[in-house]
C-alpha cells in the first residue's frame, strides 16, 4: 500500500510538473475564470475541450489555464469586469448578472424566444457580429451561446399559471423576472451557485433553470416538481459570453490571434450549442426518477405567451429609449433563430 501511494504521488507530481513546464514553454498563457465547479458541464464539456483544441492547434505556443468556482476571487457578476480590467485574461460569464448593462443581448432572454440551444446559440453569435459589437467594445468576445430552454422547478406542484401565484422563484435575468411577475410569482435574483442554499433555507420556493445544471446543483434532491413548456419556442434562455481582455488579445502575435479566432466565434458556437442540447438528458432523467415532470398544456402555453407579451413591449421601449430600433432588432433576432434552427 505504501509503495502504491508513493507511485501515485510520483505520478501526480510528474503530471503537475509537466503542466507547469508546458505553461512555461508557451509563448502566451491565458487564464480563464468562471463561477461553476469543475464537475459542471461548462467546465468539463466546453472549456476543457476548447483549451485542448486551441493548445493543440498552436503547437503548444498557447497555454490555457482554467480556474473554476471563482478561484481567482470576486463574485460571478464581477467576471466581465475582471476580463475588461485585465485581472484575468478570459472569463465565461452571464451579461445578465449586471442588469441594464447589455440591453441588446437581452433580446434572446425574452419570453418564448429560444428554440434549440444549437440554433439559438448560432443566432446569438451572428446577432453579435451584426448588432452588439458596440455593447461589448470594452472586451474581446470570443463566443456567445445560450443554454437549452429553461424549466420551472418548484417545491409545490405547478400545473398552470395560476399555481405560480405568490411563489418566490429564482430568476436569472430582468426579462424573466418581469415574466414571472406577470404570472403572479415574486422573482428573486441570484447567481446560480447560490440556489441550492436558497432552496434549502426557504429563501425561494423554486427556480427557472435548464435541466443540465440541475445535476451539479442537486436540484432534484431539493424540489419534487418540474414544469416543461412545450412548443417550437421555450419559456426562456440565458445568454453567456466567453470574453477576453482586449489588450491581451491585441498583444498576441498575429498568427496566434488567428488560431484563437479560428477556434472561437461561429466555429465554437456550432459545437457548443449542440453540447448544450445533448447534456439535458441526465437532468431530465434524474427529475423523472425522484419527482414529477409535467408538461404545460397547449392552452396554458398560449395563455403564458399572452400574459408575458408585455415583457417584449418593455424591451422594445427600452431599446427605443437608447436610440435603437427595438422592433427591428427583435425581428432580426427572431429571424436568425428560425434561420439556424433545424
Amino acid at each position: 500500500m505504501q509503495t502504491r501511494r508513493l507511485v501515485l504521488g510520483a505520478l501526480a507530481a510528474a503530471a503537475f510538473s509537466s503542466s507547469i513546464g508546458a505553461a512555461q514553454a508557451a509563448e502566451v498563457t491565458l487564464r480563464v475564470h468562471h463561477f461553476l465547479p469543475p464537475v459542471a458541464n461548462t467546465h468539463a464539456k466546453v472549456l476543457v475541450p476548447w483549451k485542448k483544441e486551441v493548445e493543440e492547434a498552436s503547437g503548444g505556443r498557447i497555454a490555457i489555464e482554467i480556474f473554476p468556482a471563482m478561484q481567482l476571487g470576486g463574485k460571478p457578476p464581477q467576471l466581465i469586469d475582471q476580463a475588461r480590467d485585465g485581472v484575468v485574461d478570459i472569463v465565461w460569464a452571464l451579461p445578465s448578472y449586471t442588469p441594464g448593462r447589455y440591453p441588446t443581448a437581452a433580446v434572446f432572454e425574452l419570453p418564448f424566444m429560444v428554440s434549440t440551444a444549437a440554433g439559438t446559440t448560432m443566432a446569438v453569435q451572428e446577432f453579435y457580429e451584426k448588432h452588439m459589437r458596440d455593447e461589448f467594445s470594452d472586451v474581446h468576445p470570443l463566443m456567445f451561446h445560450v443554454h437549452a430552454r429553461g424549466v420551472i422547478h418548484t417545491k409545490k406542484p405547478v400545473e398552470k399559471i395560476a399555481d405560480l401565484e405568490g411563489l418566490k422563484v429564482r430568476a436569472p435575468s430582468r426579462s424573466i423576472g418581469k415574466a414571472l411577475e406577470t404570472m403572479g410569482a415574486t422573482p428573486v435574483f441570484m447567481p446560480v451557485p447560490a440556489l441550492p442554499e436558497a432552496l434549502s433555507k426557504g429563501v425561494v420556493d423554486g427556480a427557472v433553470i435548464p435541466w443540465e445544471i440541475t445535476i451539479p446543483l442537486k436540484i432534484a434532491e431539493l424540489v419534487d416538481n418540474h414544469l416543461v413548456t412545450p412548443g417550437s419556442r421555450g419559456l426562456y434562455t440565458s445568454v453567456f459570453v466567453l470574453a477576453m481582455n482586449k489588450a491581451k488579445y491585441e498583444g498576441m502575435p498575429a498568427d496566434l490571434r488567428k488560431i484563437l479566432d479560428d477556434h472561437s466565434g461561429m466555429h465554437m458556437a456550432k459545437w457548443v450549442g449542440k453540447v448544450w442540447d445533448e447534456i439535458e438528458a441526465p437532468g431530465l432523467a434524474k427529475a423523472k426518477a425522484s419527482g414529477t415532470v409535467r408538461e404545460l398544456s397547449a392552452d396554458q402555453v398560449e395563455k403564458m405567451r399572452a400574459v408575458t407579451a408585455s415583457v417584449r413591449g418593455d424591451w422594445i421601449a427600452e431599446m427605443n429609449g437608447i436610440g435603437k430600433d427595438g422592433a427591428a432588432l427583435l425581428k432580426d433576432a427572431d429571424a436568425l433563430i428560425d434561420k439556424y434552427t433545424q
